[in-house]
């Protein structure tokens, strides 16, 4: 179920980079910049412009609106629009990364993720030490949708592949088909194409002001109908063009299509984006007929409780000891104020934004050997609970773009329980998963130890991560 991605490290920005352009239905300038992030800290929106510039994570279950564009919101905020660049970050390989908008929707731009993808090579990707973990779909998994007619299936895949088919019943489009057989095509066949409607959603758009950042330069506008000279004259004022007309493949004259099959790219574009949501890279075959938002939405909802439920997030972690380090002991010394002999961690592991696992090595040097026990040397429970302590100090402060600028202090330890005693020789395997997401600085965490496969040692606790020039 669970692997590395053919041996993949995590990837992030080399450096920041900024874009500015307008929302599509806010009509508001935005200035949205891109910057590089922890490995596991995952794709993360950042607004600048509220008073305590908070972050929202690109998670499914922070959907809350799929009407004209996919949107995300946690505690009151708001990120409209994310469907192109989260399709970026994946087409371009970016697990881990920042970006800051200050404003409430993510720029239209000319209506596809070229100029994200861009932006992206403007600075260049930085390979990370950390493994990329990839899970794979052992099992159909389906989602239908009777009123929409739309069908949605995933199945298993040495790679993540995506096949969409569309079909408006429109004299014009007909029916179109797009494939995308590697990830590593997305910059070049998926990531120019360009969002699309049709001329009679343009004009009740328009007539209720919905797209206030509208523009004949973002959009391809498909027209399925005779229309009148008088309406393609109120069309060329609002759009401030001298002429538009009908061309005779039946698309409006603002652009020319990059490929035949655009409109149908476009929606593949969608649900890479939409299905980025997961939190995680899958190896599965996506099959999309007649995809959109919301069935995206529902679809990247179902594929996430696959994973949840097949990833077993609270069985034993597994520790090889040739697996490459996230953070090795170097930098576990810079990130935590403690040092000898009070450093209880020795590498982290696994790092998401929810779990995190660390390994210390218990040997017979020790400091505390020489008094706890002496003939007999067992590691003290208060040690160990330490250890965890320490541990998840590294998660806390992963969820923070800035981490060395803030420490943790726990404030509570709850539900201790002591199941074998361990002695020198024994490694420890130091898991740590979020129990709410972090709120207010608050940080609380369900911790257990292991050794091998046996339980020593859990606990829940209680951190408050504050910033060192507020102490």
């Amino acid at each position: 179920m669970q692997e590395t991605l053919n041996g993949e490290n995590q990837h992030t920005l080399k450096g920041s980079v900024t874009l500015r352009g307008v929302g599509l239905h806010t009509g508001e300038e935005v200035n949205m910049t891109l910057k590089p992030a922890n490995p596991g800290f995952g794709i993360r929106f950042q607004r600048v412009d509220l008073p305590e510039k908070p972050i929202i994570k690109a998670d499914v279950d922070y959907v809350v609106d799929t009407s004209r564009g996919t949107t995300l919101e946690y505690n009151g905020a708001r990120v409209s629009t994310v469907e192109h660049t989260l399709a970026a970050m994946v087409g371009m390989g970016i697990d881990n990364i920042l970006i800051e908008l200050d404003g409430a929707e993510v720029p239209i731009l000319d209506g596809s993720a070229k100029q994200i993808i861009e932006a992206i090579e403007s600075v260049g990707v930085q390979e990370q030490d950390a493994k990329r973990i990839v899970y794979t779909i052992d099992t159909n998994i389906h989602y239908y949708d009777p009123v929409k007619n739309v069908d949605m299936l995933a199945v298993p895949s040495s790679d993540y592949q995506i096949t969409t088919l569309i079909d408006f019943n429109s004299p014009v489009l007909g029916t179109q088909h797009a494939t995308l057989k590697h990830i590593m095509e997305f910059k070049d066949e998926i990531g120019p194409c360009r969002t699309f409607c049709f001329l009679h959603e343009l004009e009740y758009l328009l007539d209720n002001n919905l797209i206030k950042g509208g523009d004949l330069s973002n959009a391809i506008v498909v027209v399925d109908k005779v229309v009148e000279q008088d309406e393609l004259n109120r069309l060329a004022k609002v759009f401030n063009k001298q002429k538009i007309e009908v061309k005779q493949e039946g698309i409006l004259n603002n652009v020319q299509l990059h490929f035949t099959n655009e409109p149908a790219r476009h929606k593949l574009l969608d649900v890479v984006g939409d299905l980025a949501l997961v939190g995680h890279p899958i190896k599965a075959h996506i099959i999309a007929s007649r995809p959109g938002h919301a069935s995206n939405v529902e679809f990247a909802k179902k594929i996430k409780q696959y994973i949840k439920k097949n990833k077993h997030l609270s069985d034993i972690p597994h520790y090889d000891p040739n697996q490459q380090a996230i953070y090795d002991i170097t930098h576990i010394e810079k990130s935590l104020p403690h040092k000898f002999p009070f450093l209880l961690v020795d590498k982290i592991i696994e790092l998401s934004d929810n779990h995190v696992v660390g390994i210390k090595n218990v040997t017979f040097n020790e400091h505390f050997f020489q008094g706890h026990f002496p003939g007999n040397p067992v590691m003290p429970g208060v040690l160990q609970i330490e250890a965890l302590a320490q541990t998840g100090g590294i998660l806390a402060l992963n969820n923070y773009s800035d981490p060395e600028n803030y420490d943790t202090y726990f404030i509570k330890i709850d539900k201790v329980r002591f199941k074998q005693k361990v002695m020198p020789g024994d490694t420890l395997i130091l898991k740590l998963e979020l129990l709410n997401p972090i709120r207010r600085g608050i940080c609380e965490m369900r911790g257990t130890v292991y050794v091998g496969n046996k339980l020593v040692t859990e606990a829940e606790l209680v951190a408050q991560i504050v910033r060192k020039d507020k102490k």
